[in-house]
């Protein structure tokens, strides 16, 4: 038996999956926490990756008539109010200003002063003080629809808190709008979910199922919301983004009121729907493997990065030459329509300079040296591959196939996920075989067990909640594509009015 290869990533996902993504994501020099408890610093590689997510759904937004807008980032505590049920479900979550200056005391210390009027809570999202705004732009039927979206950063006071996953503040996108029947209101709910479900699949190579979340699970205030869903390496689910029909609620509570065109006084129809820097959570833990994360190359922070390589210094500047050249030659290419992006690293730091890359997921990694020179190639090792196999290319070809070989990688990382998934979704009819499914192999790693369950359901929050407190397994959603007929209740026995898929999940 051959020797196993050595991982750069300590502990490895089957010995300690939390501590893992933790480690990869120092590793790849991603992300950091700051010293505000909770919250984290974005790192440029991180950031990167973001910002070309950003770049992705604003223009999918876009091509679907959405604008984008800004709003301010305080609340005053009445209008959190309006709403009960959206007030409830946020109440523990939220930061309060309370004060709007500092003073010293006697002892020199800073001390808040100068207590506001009203206190101001800081956004932990905006449908609150949107309502407000939409309340006062729209008179008339001809004033709708509203379709908005606002990039910025929300805060929900988080007990546990993990970086990308669930931080006390992070980056996302929300969009809001309005509408004169619950038709176009509705149409526009699903039109985002799809437009989630293509991000994930067809950009960060991540499969979700579609679905709609049980009422336990909505979003505080909405009549429904929509959701993608995706399997983790620890067959654990993330919800990826979420979309919500919020019916007339918030137009009530906020007074959105229009005339009609058979000048009968309604209210309007709202939505919301957002998708966070979680998302980047979901990348690391759909891809990543022992030796760090693996990133889509439709997404990734940058695509290739040229490794020149001189072991004399009187090559440095041949190579150098050749590299530069070359560099300018990719850069000159598209991918997915955009110019491929190209990162130089010319530092002599031996076999780590190529470890770094490895870890910090780059697609496409290029050695050059003398013999690359003489021969006109390029060696190039391929993320994706095992035991980061490299292989010769003439330089005319590599830069050629430049684009077909980022689509086969991402091709392999979206068939992967898709497989993985495939083989931990299993429909279950007997609740004593759910049970077994759900309970950890190993109780000194309980975050380890089955993975999805695709069962019936009664609709009955009871057996929500008893399936919850038993096993920490929640409805991630009622699946669209769920076909056939639910069956039995998993929790009860009696017949099942859903099906439902079960998981564990962050």
């Amino acid at each position: 038996m051959g020797k196993q290869p050595k991982s750069a990533i300590s502990p490895t996902r089957q010995d300690d999956y939390p501590e893992w993504y933790q480690q990869v994501i120092k590793a790849s020099d991603m992300a950091e926490r700051s010293p505000v408890r909770g919250c984290m610093v974005i790192k440029p590689w991180g950031y990167a990756l973001w910002e070309n997510i950003v770049q992705a759904m604003d223009a999918m937004f876009k091509e679907t008539g959405v604008k984008n807008a800004y709003f301010p980032l305080f609340i005053p505590l009445s209008f959190m109010q309006k709403e009960a049920d959206h007030v409830e479900g946020f109440a523990k979550e939220c930061a309060v200003v309370t004060h709007h200056r500092l003073e010293k005391n006697e002892r020199g210390e800073l001390v808040p002063a100068g207590a506001l009027t009203e206190p101001l809570v800081v956004r932990p999202t905006s449908e609150t003080i949107i309502a407000d705004a939409f309340s006062k732009w729209i008179n008339s039927y001809r004033d709708l629809p509203i379709v908005l979206n606002q990039w910025g950063n929300v805060v929900r006071w988080e007990m546990r808190t993990r970086i990308f996953l669930r931080t006390s503040e992070f980056l996302w996108q929300e969009g809001h709008t309005a509408h004169a029947s619950r038709e176009e209101a509705w149409e526009r709910t699903m039109m985002m979910l799809d437009i989630y479900a293509r991000l994930a699949e067809e950009y960060l190579a991540m499969p979700v199922f579609k679905g709609r979340k049980t009422a336990a699970e909505r979003f505080p205030g909405a009549v429904d919301t929509l959701c993608i869903e995706a399997m983790m390496q620890d067959r654990k689910a993330l919800q990826a983004g979420t979309s919500h029909f919020l019916g007339q609620n918030f137009a009530r509570a906020s007074d959105i009121k229009f005339q009609s065109a058979e000048e009968r006084e309604e209210y309007a129809w709202t939505t919301s729907w957002g998708a966070s820097t979680r998302l980047i959570g979901g990348v690391i833990m759909t891809h990543g493997d022992d030796d760090g994360i693996i990133l889509p190359p439709r997404v990734a922070s940058a695509q290739v990065v040229l490794l020149p390589i001189f072991k004399k210094e009187d090559e440095r500047q041949a190579v150098m030459a050749y590299t530069e050249s070359l560099a300018k030659e990719l850069k000159a290419c598209r991918y997915n329509d955009r110019p491929i992006t190209v990162e130089v690293d010319p530092r002599d730091i031996g076999g780590a300079r190529g470890w770094e890359w490895i870890k910090k997921g780059i697609p496409l990694r290029i050695e050059i040296g003398s013999r690359e020179i003489r021969e006109n190639a390029v060696f190039l090792g391929r993320r994706d591959k095992p035991h980061h196999e490299r292989v010769a290319l003439k330089r005319e070809a590599f830069v050629a196939e430049i684009p077909g070989i980022l689509d086969d990688i991402q091709n392999t990382l979206f068939a992967r996920a898709l497989s993985y998934r495939t083989e931990n979704t299993v429909t279950i009819a007997d609740k004593g075989d759910f049970y077994d499914y759900f309970t950890p192999r190993n109780l000194e790693k309980p975050e380890i067990h089955g993975g999805f369950a695709r069962s019936g359901w009664c609709g009955d929050a009871a057996c929500e909640a008893r399936i919850k407190e038993d096993l920490t397994v929640t409805i991630r959603c009622l699946p669209f594509d769920a076909g056939e007929p639910a069956g039995r209740c998993i929790s009860c026995g009696k017949p099942g009015q859903h099906h439902a898929v079960f998981a564990k999940a962050y």
